[in-house]
């Protein structure tokens, strides 16, 4: 199918791509890998006035740590985060979840910030952020700002960044000693949009559970975290029964949505199980990272 027509904006700077973001809003959309924005394109889904390329900002690509943080630019390729030594020691999460996206030709043009960006609730990059306490970091005329996760997914393909902003980096806290992690989904075959995902980090020092965190994909029109499980797991001792447990109130709250490829009652019951699943991998883990 071919695209719609559109005006087409190549920046070589990045005060020249907001610039361009200032002058058009609503009518532009931004190109970093295409993964999304092409499909969406192609079945006219999405149909800008002015398509803004920023493949050429070279400035925007790159991993590097940081007093406590992992930093990424938005345009860096899933590929070279997958392959980077700085993302497997420090943000063990992400390089856990990294893998599952797509398949390999995918990952070699898709950028984590185009995915953060683009917020689908049943990829694995925003489970993940959501999971981490990610920060965003976007400029726009006024200047720059940081949003955190938890303010940045707002609504279904929806974030906070605002018409004029342009995403720059997603910064990652490092993990700790003892931090175990686990990304656990169910798809209808590899490298399709998880069914049900999950973001499982666990740090477990004496043996006992000292931070929780756990963040579905593909139950709501957001990545969602199971707090109540969360508060049940800190101060406790792995053990299978308190992995029941949390399972258990971790799916209590949550109403996934229903499509052909599921009901809503199937994608609880799956949620549960990989709620489990991904406890008992993360605390192994842990043992293996103390």
């Amino acid at each position: 199918m071919k695209l719609p027509p559109f005006e087409y904006e190549a920046p070589t700077t990045v005060a020249e791509a907001i610039d361009l973001l200032a002058e058009h809003l609503d009518e532009a959309s931004v190109l970093a890998g295409g993964q999304s924005l092409i499909p969406l394109l192609a079945l006219r889904l999405a149909r800008p006035e002015v398509v803004i390329d920023i493949n050429g900002l070279d400035e925007l690509s790159g991993v590097s740590a940081t007093d406590g943080w992992v930093a990424i630019g938005a345009m860096t390729r899933e590929y070279v985060a997958e392959e980077s030594e700085v993302v497997a020691d420090a943000v063990p999460l992400l390089a856990a979840a990294l893998p599952l996206i797509g398949h390999e030709a995918i990952r070699s043009r898709g950028t984590i910030g185009g995915s953060l960006a683009h917020a689908d609730a049943a990829a694995e990059l925003p489970a993940v952020a959501r999971a981490l306490d990610a920060e965003f970091v976007v400029r726009g005329p006024s200047g720059d700002r940081v949003i955190p996760a938890a303010q940045w997914f707002e609504g279904y393909l929806t974030t906070s960044r605002r018409p004029d902003e342009l995403l720059l980096e997603v910064r990652f806290p490092a993990a700790g000693r003892g931090t175990g992690v686990s990304f656990q989904e169910v798809a209808r075959r590899h490298g399709d949009f998880a069914i049900v995902g999950l973001a499982v980090s666990l740090v477990i020092s004496g043996g006992v559970i000292s931070d929780a965190r756990l963040a579905f994909a593909g139950v709501s029109d957001v990545p969602v975290r199971a707090a109540a499980a969360e508060d049940l797991l800190v101060g406790e001792r792995p053990s299978a029964e308190l992995f029941d447990e949390a399972a258990r109130r971790a799916t209590d709250d949550i109403d996934p949505p229903a499509d052909l490829h599921g009901s809503s009652d199937y994608r609880k019951t799956v949620a549960a199980a990989i709620v489990r699943r991904g406890l008992q991998a993360a605390a192994d883990n842990a043992r293996e990272r103390q």
